[in-house]
């Protein structure tokens, strides 16, 4: 606090302020107390601030999904899930996720591989019919890999069970003969929306890249981890719902690939023939723990996951 000593009125010894001085050294005293005050509260404040809190809800998105990003790995004519053993005795395939996968692959070789995937812990094996542009090989630039709730009721999104280990799935039909054998893979354009989606190959504008996209079945038997034609253990939702024959929900699995091509499409084709026979297979070899883990935190809670299982 300011103290100013008074003399008595029309004293003019020197070094005495006459009273409208006073008044003005008053006030600007509180004014510096009150600059002084709201400067600490506001340092108080920022301290508060400064460090992040968790996650606001408005914050979280409400998608039932994570996700793998899983780069080429290597070509090989194998295929370790409809012809295993037998080395190069299908047409090419081009391969993401573990490095090892060829025609003598099962679960146990594949968990001692290493994985192109982020995150690490997926050592699961994915693969499609090689793309060929004229006589030259093309492979994705964009690989991800989506597990998915979408597909049925939000009631059952909340029950879906991971996949169990060891798994092998088939999506597509790689001896479609024409766009009407396979209502599952579709192509489309980046960001070109104004392009059609088809089950053949689209004509993509310059500077663009093809997109295929691939869903595979969600409805699990609850018992086989394959089948003899690597598709009946498994099914896709009718009406919202998994049927009686395959009544355990599991993940979608939607695979997006781009392909850094664009133009005139009738250069293009798969190692299995047109557009339409795109397939993928899926051999799952994410720990339990992991897997288990992020359907409950993304899947169930209907919560958008990136890679790392987290929102």
């Amino acid at each position: 606090m300011l103290f100013l000593s008074r003399r008595k009125p029309g004293h003019r010894g020197r070094g005495i302020l006459p009273p409208w001085r006073y008044r003005i050294a008053g006030l600007a005293a509180a004014a510096l107390a009150l600059t002084l005050v709201q400067a600490n509260t506001g340092n108080a404040a920022g301290d508060r601030t400064a460090q992040p809190g968790p996650k606001a809800a408005a914050d979280v998105v409400r998608v039932a999904e994570f996700l793998a990003e899983c780069p080429y790995t290597h070509r090989a004519p194998d295929d370790p899930i409809v012809l295993p053993n037998l080395p190069g005795a299908s047409h090419m395939h081009s391969f993401f996720g573990n490095d090892t996968t060829n025609a003598h692959s099962d679960l146990a070789s594949l968990e001692k591989g290493r994985t192109s995937c982020s995150p690490t812990t997926d050592l699961s094996s994915y693969w499609v019919p090689t793309l060929y542009d004229g006589a030259k090989e093309v492979e994705p630039t964009g690989t991800t890999f989506y597990y998915l709730g979408e597909g049925v009721r939000d009631d059952i999104i909340r029950t879906i069970k991971p996949f169990p280990r060891g798994l092998r799935i088939v999506a597509g039909n790689a001896k479609a003969t024409g766009p009407d054998d396979n209502t599952i893979s579709r192509w489309s354009c980046l960001h070109h929306g104004e392009v059609n989606p088809s089950h053949d190959f689209v004509n993509c504008p310059a500077g663009s890249m093809l997109e295929s996209y691939l869903d595979f079945p969600q409805c699990w038997n609850g018992t086989d981890l394959d089948s003899a034609d690597h598709k009946s253990h498994m099914a896709y939702p009718v009406g919202g719902a998994c049927p009686s024959t395959h009544p355990v929900a599991v993940p979608k699995l939607r695979q997006v690939l781009r392909y850094p091509v664009n133009g005139d499409p009738a250069r293009l084709r798969l190692a299995s023939g047109r557009g339409y026979t795109m397939h993928g297979d899926f051999f799952n070899v994410w720990p339990e723990a992991e897997m288990a883990q992020r359907v409950r935190d993304c899947i169930n809670a209907i919560i958008k996951c990136g890679a790392d299982g987290t929102p």
